[in-house]
């Protein structure tokens, strides 16, 4: 049940974007803060580390005064507010390690020696600088875009951009082992 639950919650978010922006217009926002409370629900099922029942109450509260006021702003900042909150969650992580990144990869490499323990911290900064510039355009355009541009940039761009930080870190990663192979 807990997988599924996960399972859903991760559908959810990557349609998010596109279903707030598919319902805009045709359903009050009140009505689609019901996503939201769905979301921040099944975030705080599917964990029990604080950072992310603090997010799950961050969407609680951007789905209520997205009801209060019926306004679909509240609805477009939770793009912002999961860059906030994983930039939190990566950059608390470099001051209390091991990083986000280090722990993800000893899930595969139990036992990383020293250099890739440094790449790792490394990989972790470059995340920070990530969810920094996709939490500023996620904001910028909940904002000042139209609507249209707003889930194109978070429904779209945002998981592009995010992919090409992954495949660049791949091909990085890669060189990083072949050169310390002989290690």
């Amino acid at each position: 049940m807990g997988r599924l639950r996960v399972g859903l919650f991760i559908a959810l978010s990557l349609a998010y974007p596109l279903v707030v922006y598919l319902a805009l217009g045709r359903f009050e926002p009140r009505w689609l803060a019901v996503l939201l409370c769905v979301l921040a629900v099944l975030r705080a099922l599917s964990t029990r580390q604080p950072v992310w029942l603090v997010a799950a109450a961050g969407a609680l509260l951007l789905a209520g005064l997205a009801t209060l006021f019926n306004d679909a702003l509240p609805l477009k900042l939770y793009p912002a507010l999961v860059n906030a909150v994983m930039l939190a969650v990566f950059a608390a992580s470099l001051v209390f390690p091991p990083t986000a990144v280090e722990r993800i990869a000893r899930l595969t490499e139990p036992d990383l020696p020293a250099h890739a323990v440094a790449y790792t911290r490394r990989v972790t900064w470059v995340w920070c600088g990530f969810f920094v510039i996709n939490g500023a355009l996620a904001l910028a355009t909940a904002f000042w875009a139209t609507d249209r541009v707003w889930a194109v940039y978070n429904g779209l761009v945002a998981y592009l951009m995010m992919a090409i930080v992954f495949a660049v870190e791949w091909l990085v990663r890669q060189r990083v082992k072949a050169a310390h192979a002989h290690d």
